[in-house]
Parts: C-alpha cells; sequence; structure tokens
C-alpha cells in the first residue's frame, strides 16, 4: 500500500438526471480518521457505496487501499471492510454464530474462525451475550456486533456509513472508543455522519459535501477557523486595566461585563502571540484570557445548504 489509503480524482456519479457526485477529489493517509460530513442526500453514501465497489461511478479515478478501484475491484474488496447504516446482522442467529459466518465467508479455517471469534467477542464486550439471539441484542450491542463482523477478515481500511445512528449516548461513546483503538492499531477509517461532535471527537481530517461538492476540507480547527465570529475575550481586575487595553486594541470591544473586552480573532497561535505582544508593551495586566472559536456546527451551517448555483464565501 502506498501512504494513502485512499486516493480519488474527479470522482462523479448520476442516477437518471439527478447528479449525486460532481467531481470530488479525496486522499485520506493510513492509519487516520477521516470524516465526510454533510446533509441527507449530500452524496456521502454514495461515495462510500463506490469506494467499496458496492456500486460503479460514472467518472473519475481511485485508488482504495493500493488497488486501481476499476481494474482490481476483487483485491479493494479483499483489503476493506464496511459497516453500513443498517446493520447487516441476522437477528435468528447468535452473536457467535454471526460471527463464525463471517469466519467462513472469509475462508478462515475452523480453528481459526474459533479463535477470531472468540478475540473479537472479548474486544466488543459480547462475551455474555454470545450465545443469545442477536434480534435480543440493544441497538448499541447490535452495532458492536455489526463492527466486529466487519473485523473478522483483519482489514486494514474500513468504511463506518453513520455508525452510530439512533444510538443513545453512552452507546456512541463506546463506538468512538473502539474506533480510536482500531486507529491506533494501524486501521485506517472513512467515517461519514451527520453528528459534528463525532466528527470533532475522531476525525483527523474532515470534508464538507454539499450538492455532490467538497466545499471545505481541514482538520477540525482549521474549518473553525474559516468561519466568522472567533474572537479572544479578556478580562481586567479594574476599569483602570480596560481602559487602557482599549486605547492600544482598537477593534476591541466591551461586553456586557463591564472590566471584559472582545478581540476579533481567529484563535491560532501566531494571533495570540500579536495580542499578547500588544499587551505587554505598555505593561496591561490581564485577569483572564479566553478563546472562542466557531464550532462544526457554524461551519456545517455556512458551508452546507445554499442553492448549487450560489458560491460560499468565508473569511
Amino acid at each position: 500500500m502506498s501512504t494513502q489509503a485512499i486516493a480519488v480524482t474527479g470522482l462523479r456519479k448520476s442516477f437518471g438526471d439527478n447528479l449525486v457526485l460532481d467531481g470530488i477529489d479525496l486522499n485520506v493517509p493510513q492509519g487516520t480518521v477521516f470524516s465526510l460530513l454533510g446533509a441527507n442526500g449530500a452524496g456521502k453514501t454514495t461515495t462510500v457505496k463506490i469506494l467499496s465497489t458496492l456500486i460503479n461511478a460514472d467518472g473519475g479515478d481511485a485508488r482504495v487501499a493500493g488497488h486501481d478501484l476499476a481494474r482490481e475491484p476483487d483485491a479493494v474488496r479483499a483489503a476493506i471492510g464496511v459497516t453500513g447504516q443498517f446493520s447487516a446482522v441476522d437477528g435468528l442467529l447468535t452473536g457467535e454464530e454471526n460471527l463464525r459466518l463471517m469466519a467462513d465467508l472469509n475462508q478462515l479455517t475452523r480453528a481459526d474462525g474459533r479463535r477470531r471469534t472468540a478475540q473479537l467477542l472479548d474486544q466488543f464486550d459480547l462475551v455474555d451475550a454470545a450465545g443469545k439471539p442477536a434480534s435480543t441484542y440493544s441497538g448499541g450491542m447490535r452495532r458492536r456486533l455489526d463492527l466486529a463482523m466487519t473485523l473478522v477478515g483483519s482489514p486494514k481500511l474500513i468504511f463506518l456509513d453513520e455508525p452510530t445512528t439512533g444510538l443513545d449516548p453512552r452507546s456512541r461513546r463506546t463506538m468512538w472508543q473502539i474506533v480510536r483503538d482500531l486507529v491506533a492499531n494501524g486501521v485506517t477509517i472513512l467515517l461519514t455522519t451527520q453528528y459534528l461532535d463525532e466528527a470533532d471527537e475522531l476525525a483527523d481530517r474532515i470534508a464538507v459535501l454539499d450538492h455532490g461538492k467538497i466545499v471545505a476540507e481541514g482538520t477540525a480547527d482549521e474549518l473553525k477557523r474559516r468561519i466568522p465570529g472567533g474572537h479572544v475575550r479578556l478580562r481586567f481586575a479594574d476599569a483602570r486595566g480596560r481602559e487602557a487595553a482599549e486605547r492600544v486594541l482598537s477593534h476591541a470591544t466591551r461586553e456586557n461585563d463591564a472590566l471584559a473586552l472582545r478581540v476579533p480573532s481567529d484563535g491560532s497561535m501566531h494571533a495570540l502571540k500579536a495580542l499578547i505582544d500588544q499587551l505587554d508593551d505598555p505593561a496591561i495586566e490581564v485577569d483572564e484570557l479566553s478563546v472562542h472559536t466557531p464550532d462544526l456546527d457554524d461551519v456545517f451551517l455556512a458551508l452546507t445548504g445554499n442553492p448549487k448555483n450560489e458560491k460560499v464565501t468565508t473569511s
């Protein structure tokens, strides 16, 4: 494999007259979590289906797990795992039987299949429920079993398509920890999600998909800095300190708190250092400093949902 687990250029897909993917580019380094954010119908699931060989693209080039997607689909399938929006668990089988079935499909020997099943039941905290029908499992247990089934063949690249949809907060956090553990062991994750806090918690890089195009890409912090509204809040011990700061900081505005000022800032280290230097020169003492940046909710709302012919601008 190259250093890129996924490398995509100009990926396109239409269903009839509906253009779903309009020439997207993606680069996902090995051993990272890459998250696709987008509203319903933005093209997230279509992207996963194409890259996991479930449907064909209309155009573009892609290499997945080091293999050409169009020329080597069997090699791609052998290297990846997929957990979709809807559980692939067979409710009539027990948890153990579901995993043994996947071991057979992955052509493991009987001994290796038993060993791998036992390992995954323990890893996903399903030992006590192993002999019970999966139909009796809670939503969180079914999702853990679903992901465990994906891991039977030890894939190094996993597609997780909205894996925590419908789960309660505790089950979601359990899944997050499982994802972190997988990445710590060298697995690459392409995650699609509508939960912005999920992308913020897990993703090394995030791409925002809207109307079939990537409208922004970067780390969570980089995306947040693109949206206006970031500022540094300064609080002073007395009015004299605040007034001295106002004379130095021309763009500062007062807050409701009589001793606090708000200074526009992108929150970067460079901007903070420049601000502190401005206050250091006249020896102005600041009692409290806090950085406030837009969150991913702000990013999502600013970058998605615009008409197709309207260009998004950010400062």
